[in-house]
């Protein structure tokens, strides 16, 4: 019958501790698996992964570089074609997110020029490119600027 006081873990699964500074019958004996002196044989020694032993480290040799702005993560461009493929005539934020061109999350769009546009449209409150501007203003779109 199966009981607690029975439980027992499986063979080889707990290993019995080295047992060290024993005498020199051990092996272990005298410097206790240590070597002899250094910064390691000593008690309490704990050194840093990153420390090369006074060497400047690889973490501090190397060049400092990146960055990512948290503007960049609400800020997205859309082109003209994207623009070309909204069936309505006025076009702000909520209409591209309307129609999935922008995820929820954006908030600043810029309507680069790339691709054809050839229907007059207002586009309200949205960062536009000088190419993008003067071609929807070529063929008949407005631009209206501010809340």
């Amino acid at each position: 019958m199966f009981s607690l006081n029975t439980i027992a873990p499986a063979l080889g699964a707990k290993r019995v501790g080295k047992r060290v500074a024993r005498g020199i019958g051990s092996g272990f004996g005298k410097t206790a698996g240590r070597g002899h002196k250094g910064q390691k044989s000593r008690s309490g020694c704990k050194i840093k992964v990153s420390f090369e032993g006074g060497q400047t480290p690889l973490h501090r040799r190397l060049p400092k570089f990146g960055f990512k702005s948290r503007k960049s993560i609400v800020t997205q461009e859309i082109t003209l074609f994207d623009l070309s493929r909204i069936p309505e005539n006025v076009i702000d934020l909520n209409v591209l997110k309307k129609y999935d061109i922008v995820s929820r999350k954006i908030r600043f769009v810029k309507i680069i020029m790339s691709g054809t546009f050839d229907k007059p449209v207002i586009i309200r409150n949205l960062r536009i490119s000088k190419g993008a501007r003067d071609l929807i203003k070529s063929v008949g779109g407005r631009i209206e600027e501010g809340e």
